[in-house]
């Protein structure tokens, strides 16, 4: 497996290793000890399934408390994948990190606790999977506004379909540093 290190302490691009032949391929998701090994410590208490069209955006979401770790792939289509650091004190909080996600590229994205989370379906369709290392928890839902001027997110396409939640979240200059994950708390 091949592991590169992001701009975002913590935020992890992962190349598993495929084994393939004509008959098609196996992929190795998840492995307590190698994962543990790059870093990514923690139980996984919920695994979640989302499938979406093209041109769907979701997020930013993330929890305060309740903040989740994600080990994010997709298993079918593609997305534009995004952290954004929200951790107060980081010295890299607004910034964000984006890739490309897809059944074919078969990378994951690992997104540490404290940080918020969204992405772009750029294919027809996408199953996108992801582990999360703290249940849902509604009463400690927020986000962040996904095209905030502030953080600058290059999303890939201009037209995007939004949930009605998504679409009237607060800028993160806007948000109550309360609501917020502390960098003392995950990552200082």
């Amino acid at each position: 497996m091949q592991v590169n290190k992001t701009k975002l302490a913590g935020v992890l691009i992962i190349q598993p290793k495929i084994f393939g032949d004509s008959r098609g391929f196996f992929e190795e998701t998840w492995n307590k000890a190698r994962y543990e090994a790059i870093g990514i410590k923690g139980e996984f208490v919920q695994d979640n399934l989302s499938y979406s069209t093209k041109g769907v955006l979701r997020g930013l979401h993330y929890q305060c408390p309740h903040a989740q770790g994600k080990l994010l792939s997709v298993a079918k289509g593609e997305v534009f994948d995004v952290a954004v650091d929200i951790r107060v004190g980081s010295p890299t909080f607004g910034q964000w990190e984006g890739v490309l996600l897809s059944g074919e590229n078969h990378r994951q994205l690992w997104i540490p606790a404290g940080f918020a989370h969204g992405f772009c379906v750029t294919s027809d369709t996408v199953y996108f999977t992801y582990k999360c290392t703290d249940v849902f928890t509604p009463e400690a839902e927020g986000g962040v506004l996904w095209n905030d001027p502030d953080i600058g997110i290059e999303w890939p396409l201009g037209d995007v379909g939004l949930s009605d939640k998504d679409k009237v979240y607060s800028r993160l200059k806007d948000i109550p540093q309360a609501r917020l994950p502390k960098f003392s708390e995950f990552g200082g």
